[in-house]
C-alpha cells in the first residue's frame, strides 16, 4: 500500500493568504500583501535581495509598531539611514523651493477653520479634478495620499534644479509641465513598484523622475570613494567660500601653463633623451591631394600665432593652424608661374603680418596674413629692365636640349639638378633670401656672381639700396651664396642703411655672415658696406659649403656649417665676433679662423638642412640624398640623442625642418609630401 505524504497544517500565515482568495476587491488584496506584520523573516531577506529593500527582522518592526511613545525619534533614525544608504542624492535635481515651505502665516486668513469643515478653493479644485478626471477604487487612504503628492509636485514644476559646478548637459521642458503624467498601473507591470501608497496611479513628471531615482539608488549603492570624493568637495567648498572662479580657472589650460612657463624660468634640456611625442601629421588633411615632395617649412615668428608655412613641388603654399590635434588647413596660396625650389622661397617677416614669396623668376609674391590677400610684383627689385634674374637664363641651362620628365631646370644654391656648378654660380636664382631681425627693415638677397644685395624693405618699395660683393681668390664667386645669416648682438654704432641707432632691433641688424660655395664666411658691416672679417670653414674645399645657420646671442651663440662630405662644424660666438670694429682692413689668415669647437660626423651625405630651435639648445642636421638621414644635437654637450629618431619612425628621405616659436612642436617634411609633427614636451604645450 502506498504511503500518502502528510499533510501539512495550517500555520496562521497559511490561513491568512488563503482569507486573502476570499478578499472580494483587488486594492483589498494588494493592501494584505504588503502588510509588513503578515511577513516572516525569510521573506523580507527576499525582499531585501530583490529589491534592494534595508532589511528588518520581523520583531524589529512590531516593536516599532507597539512602541507609539518614541514613534518620532524612530522615524528620526530611521530617515537618517536612509539618506546614509543613498547618499542623500534622490532628490538633488528638485529646486529648494520644491523641497521646502515656509509658513510664514500670512496665508492663514484664506483657509477656514477645520471645525467647520471648509478646505481651500485651490485644493477643492485638485480633488475635485482628481476625481472627475481619473476615478479610483482604492480606499480613503491611498487617494489622500496620491492626492497630496499630486498636489505638491503640481505646485512646484517650474524647472529641475543645475548643479552649483557643472549645468546638466539637456533638460526636457515638458516634465516639468503641470499636464505631465505617468499611470503606474496602467503602464508596464515594473512601475508598480514605484507607488507609495496601495491605490495611486498617476504622478506628475518630476515626482516620476525622483522615485526612479531613489530606486536605482537603492539598487546599486553609492561608491565609497564617490561618497568620500563628495563629501571632501563639499569640505572644501563650506571651507574656503573666496574661490568663487576656481572651476573656470581649472577649465582652461592655456593661462595656467603660460604661467608656470614663466614662474620655472628658462628651460634646460638633458643630454642624452629627448622627451618628445608624435601627434597627427601637420598636413593630414591634404596629403592625398598628390602635392609632392615638401620643399618649405616656416613657423610663424610669433610664438602666440600658432600658424606652420607649408610650401610644396605643386607651388602651392598652404597655412595650418598647429593644434597638436587636427592642425586644420585656413588657406592655400597657388602661384602657378613661379616654381619653390630654395628653403627660403617662402619667408615670414619678422613682424609677422606678412609672407615673401620667391624663387627663379625676375617677379616675386608678398602675402597679407591679416587681410589675407597676396599681390604680384612684376618689376621685382631691379625692375623690368634688369638682367639679374634674367627668365631666358632659366629656360637655357639644359644648353637647348629638350627637358626631360621630372627633371628640374632650376639652379639651387648655385648648382644644377645633377650637382654641378652652373655657369658663375647663382646666376639666375632668387635661391636665399634673409630678413633682419626684429624690425625686419632689410632684406639680404643673394644674387649672382657671389654678390648680396640689400633690399630696403620698411618703406614698402622694396628697392635694393646697396650691394655686397663676395671674391674668392681663384675667382668667379666660389660656387655662388649658399647661405645668410643676420649676426645678433652686434656692437657696432653707426647708423645702417635707412636706421637708427636706437631703433628696436637695430643692433641686430648691422652684420650679415655670408657663405660662400668655396667654404668662405664673411662677416659684413652692412652700414658700411664692408667686410669686417673673413675665415675659411676648416676641412672646406671649392664646392664643400652647402647651408650656413646659426642661432643664440653675441655671448651664447653658435654658428653651423654644413658641407658635402656630411660633416657639420660647429662654432662659438668667436666666429661671428668683430675683434676691431674701427678698423677699415680685415686679415683672411689662418690667425684669424675661430676654433673649431666640435665637427658631428653623424651623416654621410650632403648636407641639405641646418636648423637651431629658438633657444639654441638643440640641432637638427638632416640629408636628402639618404633615406631617415636626420640627428637632432644637443648643443652645451655636442651629442646626439640617441632615443629618437629610431629604426622604425617613418621619417623617408627628409627635404625640410622647422621649430616652432617657442620649439613645442618640431616639423619635419619629405619627400612623399607627409610633414610629420611632434611634441616636444620639455618646452610645454603650444599656444
Amino acid at each position: 500500500m502506498v504511503k500518502h505524504a502528510r499533510k501539512r497544517q495550517k500555520t496562521l500565515k497559511t490561513a491568512a493568504y488563503d482569507d486573502l482568495a476570499a478578499v472580494p476587491t483587488k486594492a483589498a488584496r494588494l493592501e494584505m500583501l504588503m502588510d509588513e506584520e503578515a511577513k516572516d523573516d525569510e521573506e523580507r531577506k527576499l525582499e531585501s535581495m530583490l529589491f534592494g529593500v534595508k532589511y528588518m527582522p520581523r520583531g524589529v518592526s512590531k516593536g516599532k509598531g507597539k512602541d507609539m511613545s518614541g514613534d518620532e525619534d524612530e522615524n528620526e533614525n530611521e530617515d537618517v539611514e536612509g539618506l546614509g544608504e543613498l547618499g542623500g542624492r534622490e532628490m538633488q535635481h528638485l529646486q529648494d523651493q520644491d523641497l521646502f515651505y515656509v509658513d510664514d502665516g500670512a496665508a492663514s486668513n484664506n483657509f477656514s477653520h477645520p471645525d467647520l469643515g471648509l478646505e481651500d478653493s485651490d485644493a477643492e479644485q485638485d480633488q475635485n479634478s482628481e476625481s472627475d478626471s481619473h476615478p479610483s477604487d482604492s480606499d480613503s487612504d491611498s487617494s489622500s495620499s496620491s492626492t497630496s503628492a499630486r498636489k505638491s509636485t503640481q505646485r512646484h514644476h517650474k524647472s529641475l534644479i543645475q548643479s552649483k559646478s557643472k549645468p546638466p548637459a539637456w533638460t526636457d521642458p515638458s516634465d516639468a509641465q503641470p499636464t505631465a503624467h505617468v499611470s503606474l498601473l496602467s503602464g508596464p507591470a515594473r512601475l508598480r513598484k514605484l507607488r507609495q501608497a496601495v491605490g495611486e496611479d498617476e504622478i506628475s513628471g518630476l515626482e516620476y523622475e525622483t522615485r526612479l531615482r531613489s530606486q536605482f539608488e537603492r539598487i546599486n549603492p553609492e561608491p565609497t570613494w564617490a561618497r568620500k570624493a563628495r563629501k571632501g568637495s563639499k569640505r572644501k567648498d563650506d571651507g574656503d567660500e573666496s574661490e568663487d572662479g576656481v572651476e573656470d580657472l581649472w577649465a582652461s589650460t592655456t593661462g595656467i601653463l603660460a604661467d608656470g612657463k614663466k614662474k620655472r624660468g628658462p628651460v634646460v634640456i638633458p643630454q642624452g633623451t629627448l622627451e618628445l611625442e608624435r601627434v597627427r601629421d601637420a598636413n593630414q588633411s591634404v596629403q592625398g591631394s598628390g602635392s609632392g615632395e615638401v620643399r618649405v617649412l616656416a613657423f610663424h615668428p610669433k610664438p602666440s600665432v600658432p600658424v606652420l608655412c607649408v610650401a610644396t613641388a605643386d607651388r602651392r603654399v598652404r597655412l595650418f593652424s598647429i593644434d597638436g590635434h587636427l592642425s586644420p588647413l585656413l588657406t592655400t596660396i597657388h602661384m602657378p608661374t613661379l616654381p619653390l625650389t630654395s628653403p627660403t622661397s617662402a619667408l615670414f617677416h619678422p613682424q609677422g603680418n606678412s609672407m615673401l614669396l620667391s624663387g627663379p623668376r625676375p617677379f616675386f609674391y608678398t602675402y597679407d596674413l591679416q587681410q589675407g590677400t597676396s599681390t604680384l610684383h612684376r618689376r621685382g627689385l631691379w625692375g623690368s629692365g634688369s638682367s639679374i634674374f634674367d627668365d631666358s637664363a632659366v629656360l637655357s641651362t639644359n644648353n637647348g636640349k629638350r627637358r626631360k620628365r621630372g627633371q628640374d631646370t632650376t639652379l639651387v644654391g648655385g648648382k644644377d639638378n645633377k650637382g654641378g656648378l652652373g655657369g658663375g654660380g647663382n646666376t639666375s636664382t632668387l635661391t636665399h633670401t634673409a630678413f633682419s631681425p626684429g624690425t625686419g627693415s632689410m632684406l639680404a638677397v643673394a644674387g649672382k656672381g657671389g654678390e648680396v644685395h640689400l633690399v630696403d624693405w620698411k618703406s614698402g618699395a622694396g628697392q635694393v639700396v646697396g650691394s655686397l660683393k663676395c671674391t674668392s681668390g681663384g675667382g668667379g664667386g666660389g660656387g655662388g651664396i649658399q647661405g645668410l645669416w643676420w649676426v645678433p648682438g652686434s656692437t657696432s654704432e653707426d647708423s645702417a642703411l635707412g636706421m637708427g641707432t636706437g631703433g628696436a632691433g637695430g643692433d641686430s641688424e648691422r652684420h650679415l655672415a655670408v657663405l660662400t660655395g668655396e667654404a668662405e664666411v664673411y662677416i659684413w658691416d652692412v652700414a658700411q658696406r664692408r667686410c669686417v672679417r673673413r675665415w675659411r670653414d676648416e676641412g672646406g674645399y671649392r664646392g664643400a659649403g652647402r647651408v650656413l645657420a646659426g642661432g643664440g646671442s653675441a655671448s651664447g651663440g653658435w654658428m653651423g656649417i654644413g658641407s658635402s662630405s656630411g660633416f657639420v662644424n660647429v662654432y662659438g660666438s668667436d666666429s661671428f665676433s668683430i675683434p676691431d670694429a674701427l678698423s677699415t682692413t680685415f686679415s683672411s689668415s689662418s690667425s684669424n679662423n675661430p676654433k673649431l669647437v666640435k665637427a658631428l660626423g653623424h651623416l654621410t651625405t650632403p648636407i641639405s638642412t641646418l636648423r637651431f630651435n629658438h633657444d639654441a639648445q638643440i640641432l637638427a642636421m638632416a640629408s636628402k640624398e639618404k633615406k631617415d638621414a636626420l640627428r637632432l644635437v644637443h648643443l652645451p654637450s655636442l651629442t646626439a640623442f640617441g632615443n629618437w629618431p629610431t629604426s622604425s619612425t617613418p621619417l623617408g628621405h627628409v627635404t625640410a625642418v622647422d621649430f616652432a616659436a617657442g620649439s613645442e612642436y618640431v616639423a619635419v617634411g619629405n619627400t612623399r609630401g607627409r610633414v610629420l609633427l611632434y611634441h616636444l614636451r620639455g618646452y610645454g604645450a603650444g599656444a
